[in-house]
Formats: C-alpha cells, structure tokens, sequence
C-alpha cells in the first residue's frame, strides 16, 4: 500500500509509470512529473466482461486519503 510520504517523493522517469495501492487503485507518474489517481474496475453487462478506467484527479489537488 502507498504512504504520503511514497506518493510525494516519486519521481517522473522517461516514461509513464504507475504505483498500486490497493483494489484497482493507482497513481500514474507521467514523465512531466504531472501525478493522477486512476481507478480500474471491471463491469460485467450482459454476462461479458469490460474493464474501465476512472480519472479521480491529480495529486495534490487529490490526497491519497481523498483517492481511496
């Protein structure tokens, strides 16, 4: 699981990255240093899986405690 502490000291690296908290959430570090909290989940209409992506906001306008 992601701290405070972790979530700020990420550094952008040359490409997109992410690092996973828990339950199909994540924040994504873009190599602009720009950070945003994703939710993954699945939903199954009609018996067939689909999986969908939810922005929830960027850090630090979205804390981690705001995020989960």
């Amino acid at each position: 699981m992601l701290t405070e502490l972790v979530v700020r000291n990420l550094k952008p690296k040359a490409r997109m990255y992410r690092r996973s908290d828990k339950l199909g959430l994540y924040l994504q570090v873009n190599p602009s240093g720009a950070k945003c909290w994703r939710y993954k989940f699945r939903l199954y209409p009609g018996g067939r899986m689909t999986e969908k992506v939810l922005a929830l906001g960027m850090y630090p306008e979205v804390t981690l405690k705001e995020a989960r």
